[in-house]
């Protein structure tokens, strides 16, 4: 779905430098860090109207309903030792609907310590290229109107707002609205 701002008031203290990160397609062995990932929003953002954590089981069917046409990534930090998963983004079918098969839903997700290195403008970036190179129509984004860093990032890279349903989610004890968002490709 979105880009969350910054969930906590820290931001990493240590600069990521562009050659430290690689953005690949996301594995199985993957998942758990995804999971990790997005199950801390579910507790501290609304950048997900999701209110329960998802089980690992649950992102295992999630990763096998994504196709070639609607890819899984992920942002890796490179140590001498292993990678360490610290954001990802995919393509969404957007509706199971025939006639909408060429227009994809966004989402993109990093670890609440990795924000402000410029990590969700690559994800972005890669998933407009694959969306590309895949041959979709355009990209929609739902996202929370009070989610500002999100819908600037998505402006920034071509998106425009298309719409705003009021009132439509309900959590942390507000009523809140969700924006619209579409690039054409």
């Amino acid at each position: 779905m979105v880009v969350e701002p910054f969930a906590d008031t820290k931001m990493n203290p240590t600069p990521i430098t562009r050659s430290e990160i690689a953005i690949r397609p996301a594995r199985e062995p993957d998942l758990s860090a995804i999971s990790d990932i997005y199950n801390y929003y579910v507790d501290h953002s609304t950048c997900t109207y999701g209110m329960v954590h998802e089980t690992l089981a649950e992102r295992q069917a999630w990763f096998a309903s994504h196709d070639p046409q609607h890819p899984v990534i992920v942002a890796v930090r490179n140590h001498p030792a292993d990678e360490e998963i610290i954001g990802w983004g995919a393509l969404n079918v957007f509706n199971k609907r025939c006639a909408y098969k060429s227009t994809v839903e966004n989402s993109v997700y990093l670890r609440h310590d990795m924000h402000g290195h410029g990590l969700g403008t690559r994800l972005m970036e890669e998933l407009i290229r694959l969306a590309q190179i895949i041959g979709h129509h355009t990209i929609i984004a739902g996202i929370s109107a009070d989610q500002a860093p999100s819908v600037a990032l998505h402006a920034k890279l071509g998106f425009v707002k298309v719409a705003e349903l009021r009132e439509v989610g309900y959590k942390f004890g507000r009523w809140l609205d969700v924006i619209y968002m579409q690039r054409m490709l």
